[in-house]
């Protein structure tokens, strides 16, 4: 994602917007926070539908944006593109859910198999923590 800028650009050109540039600062972190928060929040509400309990959320749930953004690397870069491949399952699927309930059918059949998708999805996400003794780049 961190494109470099063009040998005939100058210093200052990747100072401006479309400089090809992309930005990683607290935005970036803080964007990905939210969309995380979010994702978890569509998960919670899904989980209603199907008619189970929503999972407490962890310290490690919480705050897996942040750790990944100290881990950084490919690492952080696959835990980016996962987020966002999670949010595109789940605005369709919720939609869908939200739809069906609005008729007054039940969607908790195919709540359980989001959940179940998102579930697993979500789980191979949080495997990229590394250990606690690696955690904090170089």
């Amino acid at each position: 994602m961190n494109s470099a800028t063009p040998p005939s650009a100058g210093p200052a050109a990747s100072n401006f917007p479309g400089s090809g540039r992309a930005e990683f600062g607290q935005a970036a972190s803080s964007a990905l926070s939210m969309r995380w928060a979010a994702l978890n929040d569509a998960a919670a509400l899904v989980c209603k539908l199907a008619g189970i309990v929503p999972e407490a959320r962890t310290p490690e749930l919480r705050n897996y944006p942040a750790i990944m953004r100290d881990v950084g690397g490919w690492r952080q870069s696959l835990a980016e593109q996962g987020i966002d491949d999670l949010a595109a399952m789940m605005e369709p699927g919720l939609a869908a859910l939200l739809a069906v309930h609005a008729r007054g059918l039940s969607a908790a059949p195919a709540a359980l198999v989001l959940w179940r998708e998102f579930h697993a999805a979500r789980a191979a996400l949080l495997d990229l923590v590394p250990p606690l003794g690696i955690r904090r780049r170089a």
